[in-house]
């Protein structure tokens, strides 16, 4: 079963120097039939004037995954991390017992525009970490690249999580498939373009839910970026 999420259907919140779409209930913006989707809580697709962000706050119990689509956002945290991520770049962070982090866009002059990703925890009090790693074009053109998991295998970031997220760059008429088991649930977002999924055409900003389906193809209308969730019940 394929349901689609559209982007023009997520819940809106616009501060003048944050645009946020939300897919899932957060914040002000509630939805009884839309909480996440297995242990995937939450996808902001948020938009940051320059020079602006989110100023220190605190977060416990939940991986945090930060996927920038334009631009670069400035993350500092009370493990003293401190970088910039970048399209490419894939970070995650467990806030675990508890951590407290900025995000603020790196420019003075443009705009970040990125995934704010959060997936509820196999257990709960584990130790705040985090995570950075950066995957080329090259090695997610055509293919599904696994960039997040729960052993960090094949170079990914480690999710404390039953879930495998994977990217991929789909250039305009070519197909990729996913093969799975029934039991397992997915989640496909579209980042850029166009593409047809189960006979569904899906553009930047929407989501599709697929249960019980052993198999997937993605064929691109448009150049496209799509990101894949493999994820326990």
């Amino acid at each position: 079963m394929i349901t689609i999420r559209r982007s023009f259907e997520r819940g809106v919140a616009n501060h003048g120097w944050l645009s946020s779409h939300h897919t899932f209930s957060f914040g002000g913006y509630y939805d009884p039939d839309f909480m996440g989707f297995g242990p995937l809580r939450v996808i902001n697709e948020d938009r940051v004037q320059p020079g602006e962000g989110f100023p220190t706050h605190g977060h416990s119990d939940m991986e945090i995954i930060s996927y920038v689509i334009d631009g670069g956002l400035e993350h500092k945290d009370t493990l003293g991390t401190g970088s910039v991520i970048r399209p490419g770049d894939v970070q995650r962070m467990s806030a675990g017992t508890g951590i407290r982090h900025s995000e603020y866009n790196h420019s003075t002059t443009d705009g970040v525009h990125f995934l704010q990703i959060w997936i509820m925890p196999e257990k709960n009090g584990i130790a705040p970490s985090y995570e950075q790693k950066t995957y080329s074009e090259e090695e997610k053109t055509g293919t599904w690249r696994l960039v997040g998991s729960p052993d960090g295998r094949e170079g990914s970031v480690t999710i404390h999580q039953d879930v495998s997220l994977y990217a991929t760059l789909l250039p305009e008429g070519e197909t990729v498939e996913y093969s799975t088991g029934k039991d397992r649930l997915l989640w496909v977002q579209a980042v850029k373009g166009e593409f047809s999924l189960g006979g569904e055409m899906l553009a930047a900003g929407d989501g599709a839910a697929i249960s019980e389906e052993e198999l997937v193809s993605i064929t691109a209308a448009k150049d496209s970026e799509v990101l894949l969730f493999d994820m326990t019940r």
